[in-house]
């Protein structure tokens, strides 16, 4: 299951302490955001040990404006980021979020 964050504090915890997990940028309103929160999902229930969250951005702008700031990545609705090792690996937003991309940009990036 695809967990919510909401809170930058939760998000400086994760960080902390997973070597690598993703994070979905989620808009509630967006049929293309909602296309990627299925894409995420599928991901998640073939890949049930690995950890996966998501904003929902209407929910939690000071946490997505907080990532977009602190990686010096542009804030896109939906986005899918990896982040390895306390830093971003691969992003991707829009119809880019898909099970295969989410496959790849693992097996290209692993955390070390």
């Amino acid at each position: 299951m695809v967990n919510k964050i909401e809170s930058v504090e939760q998000f400086e915890q994760i960080l902390k302490e997973q070597k690598s997990f993703y994070i979905l940028k989620h808009s509630l309103t967006c049929p293309i955001s909602q296309a990627a929160y299925e894409e995420f999902e599928s991901y998640d229930q073939e890949n049930p040990n690995f950890p996966q969250y998501f904003l929902a951005v209407q929910d939690s702008r000071p946490l997505s404006n907080h990532i977009a700031e602190k990686f010096h990545i542009k804030h896109e609705s939906p986005q899918a980021i990896l982040f390895n090792n306390h830093d971003v690996a691969w992003h991707a937003s829009h119809w880019k979020i898909t099970f295969d991309s989410l496959t790849k940009a693992r097996e290209e990036n692993p955390a070390q």
